[in-house]
């Protein structure tokens, strides 16, 4: 025997959200800044050499164009770590919250 059910099946309406395309400036993923300490104090900022001097008001400007700054601290095997800790301070200083600090080995200046 062969019996069929026909049952009409009811809906709601419903609005759903329309996707809009990307915008044409996706905001820059890397945005972060590292700065690396190598032996005698010697820095680098996004694999750049500065001075123990120009950390400060480097890091105030970035704080000044960038809504959420972060920080990578990283050093090489010829790092002393009170050199490390100073750059850490100054990171603290001007206020920035997001540090991470590099456990992995890195070349100087990479």
């Amino acid at each position: 025997m062969f019996t069929l059910s026909l049952n009409k099946i009811q809906s709601i309406p419903i609005n759903l959200p329309v996707a809009s395309p990307p915008s044409a400036n996706p905001p820059a993923e890397d945005e972060n800044v590292t700065l690396q300490v190598s032996d005698g104090g010697t820095l680098y900022w996004n694999k750049e050499l500065i001075g123990m001097n120009e950390v400060a008001p480097r890091l105030q400007n970035y704080v000044s164009q960038t809504q959420t700054p972060r920080v990578l601290i990283a050093s090489d095997d010829r790092a002393k770590y009170g050199a490390t800790i100073l750059v850490l301070d100054e990171v603290r200083k001007v206020g920035i919250k997001q540090v991470s600090i590099e456990t992995v080995w890195r070349a100087t200046g990479k």
